[in-house]
């Protein structure tokens, strides 16, 4: 069975949500707002949306970040019957064109994560761009492979079994570091990972929640622990590699 919904973890993202949620229904795809306790006006918003067909609205009374917002999203469809998810960012930055390529390449592979990687346009900050790079390289060390081709953008269809099966199991990083935390966890698991480009634009409301001193301290205790984590799991992996 493949029966698809897009979780958007919304905080303080009014300005551009319409018009996310808007193409994710134009899509096909129920949605599952995760208001991460956004602010009155921003929380109206949801409400709002909410009224609508095929519209969910999952409320945190206390901000859980975007890991947790995602994870308690992803929680939700399950329990609503889904067995797919779609990640997708409240703030309008990715190319909502592209879902039903993804939509299909997960129908086509519905035990695979679906990952996007980014093709950015000139609206792109020149140092969190360089910055990836740094991530990428971590990544490609804790996972022994250059599979992932980028671990940070937040456009991907999960299959919820597995994914829940993991977040209920090992602690996953809460905020900035989960795209890329969950994604080298699910490597570990040897789930199957599919690439498709995403169109990337920053951002549409002006608004980024990114902390640049927080969140990168936060981002280099995540590789830390992967790096003491891969080194536990290094010949499993190795075994993996060569499984036909």
């Amino acid at each position: 069975m493949h029966n698809p919904c897009a979780i958007i973890p919304v905080f303080d993202h009014e300005h551009a949500v319409s018009a996310v949620v808007a193409a994710v229904l134009t899509a096909g795809l129920p949605c599952v707002l995760v208001d991460d306790a956004s602010s009155p006006a921003c929380a109206a918003v949801l409400r709002a949306l909410a009224e609508g067909e095929n519209v969910h609205l999952l409320t945190l009374p206390v901000n859980q970040g975007k890991g947790g917002a995602v994870m308690a999203g992803f929680r939700e469809a399950q329990r609503m019957g889904f067995s797919h998810a779609l990640q997708v960012d409240a703030d309008g930055q990715h190319d909502l064109s592209d879902i039903a390529l993804f939509i299909e390449r997960s129908r086509q592979q519905p035990n695979a994560v679906i990952c996007g990687y980014p093709q950015y346009d000139a609206s792109v900050p020149k140092g969190r761009l360089y910055a990836r790079y740094l991530t990428h390289f971590w990544v490609w060390v804790n996972t022994l492979s250059l599979h992932i081709k980028d671990s940070m953008c937040g456009f991907r269809i999960y299959p919820l079994r597995p994914v829940v099966q993991l977040i209920d199991t090992v602690q996953i990083g809460r905020r900035m570091d989960f795209d890329s935390d969950i994604l080298v966890r699910l490597a570990w698991r040897n789930l199957p990972m599919q690439w498709l480009p995403v169109k990337v634009h920053y951002p549409q409301d002006g608004v980024s929640h990114f902390r640049m001193f927080h969140d990168n301290v936060l981002i280099t205790k995540m590789h830390t622990r992967l790096f003491f984590g891969m080194l536990a799991r290094f010949p499993l992996i190795l075994w993996r590699r060569w499984l036909p």
